[in-house]
């Protein structure tokens, strides 16, 4: 489809190259053939002056004038006639090697402009596929559980009540994506209006920490931080957000009982946070895509399966900016990572 499109696109081009180039030749062409005339007009109108004003001097002793040169009807006819046929040659030339450059250049360019559209819609059927995927997993599930339970004429009130758990559980699932979706919807298209304001970047780290240290002890993670009470424009509720994924992506790819370390500095005219674990890390070759929706690390270098769905640095990396700053990350397979978000400082 885009290849069609970007031939199109370069015959576009091409058509409106050749255009300004048949405008130009003719311009060009006319001016020539007027300007000669003109020339041999003025050639002859002087000639004929000189033959009626004849002085003297320019008359030997045997009667001979001399006299300038003058060309006869027919000479200048095939001048003009060669002259004007080189002119037409010359033009020729230099359009064709124009329209040639053209179709080059507009091949290049039409494949330039058409690259972030083919991008977007590539992204936009990746997301789809992904989607529908991430939600098609626990509908078979539901679905799958039910259609047994009412083949099973024998049915206790029990293994009622433990199937309906089930697929809360997997309704629940469902609801958490959905959520993500929203979200990295209206941050990634900017649909929340967010207000920024002054904010204390150290209590919003705080309020973070607090919320997700259930999560962390029921893991035997210790967190630790230092922190420094730095103020920058931002929006609490989205940055909030942002401090828990992070803080959620380090829990979930630590091993039990490790360790996560928070620092809040002061670098320049930013405010540094970084987040840092001690878990299975991230391998080289997969950090440029973990900010990509629905992109996972490979999970099979973990010992336990991790819940997610892909979506949590895509919603930090939109967060971040938003609030026009930026968003990295160091890992070293089997060792760890860090995370690092920059904001400017008030």
């Amino acid at each position: 489809m885009f290849t069609k499109a970007r031939v199109k696109l370069t015959a576009y081009y091409l058509a409106i190259t050749m255009t300004i180039c048949l405008i130009f030749s003719y311009v060009i062409y006319h001016g020539f053939v007027t300007e000669f005339r003109r020339g041999l007009r003025i050639q002859e109108r002087i000639h004929s002056q000189i033959i009626t004003q004849v002085p003297s001097d320019d008359i030997d002793p045997f009667g001979i004038v001399n006299l300038p040169p003058s060309l006869n009807p027919g000479l200048e006819d095939q001048i003009f006639s060669q002259t004007q046929h080189r002119v037409v040659i010359d033009l020729i030339i230099i359009n064709l090697s124009v329209v040639l450059l053209s179709g080059v250049g507009g091949f290049f360019l039409a494949g330039k402009t058409l690259k972030p559209i083919e991008d977007v819609l590539n992204d936009h059927r990746r997301f789809t596929a992904d989607a529908s995927h991430e939600l098609r997993t626990p509908l078979t599930a539901i679905k799958t559980e039910v259609e047994v339970a009412l083949r099973d004429k024998e049915l206790t009130l029990m293994e009622a009540k433990k199937l309906l758990k089930s697929n809360l559980e997997e309704v629940n699932k469902m609801q958490s994506l959905s959520n993500y979706l929203l979200d990295l919807n209206r941050y990634q298209n900017n649909q929340i209006k967010i207000k920024l304001n002054e904010v204390n970047w150290k209590v919003i780290v705080d309020k973070a920490v607090e919320k997700v240290t259930p999560m962390a002890k029921n893991r035997g993670i210790t967190l630790t931080t230092r922190l420094t009470d730095l103020a920058v424009k931002g929006n609490e509720m989205a940055l909030t957000q942002l401090v828990i994924i992070l803080l959620d992506n380090a829990i979930k790819y630590s091993p039990l009982k490790g360790k996560i370390a928070l620092n809040l500095r002061k670098q320049g005219r930013k405010a540094i946070l970084e987040v840092e674990d001690h878990g299975i890390g991230i391998k080289s070759t997969e950090i440029p895509y973990i900010f990509n929706r629905f992109y996972r690390a490979d999970s099979s270098r973990s010992k336990e399966q991790v819940d997610g769905y892909g979506l949590g640095l895509s919603i930090a990396k939109s967060i971040v900016e938003l609030h026009n700053g930026t968003i990295s990350v160091e890992s070293h397979f089997g060792q760890g990572s860090k995370f690092q978000v920059s904001l400017s400082l008030l």
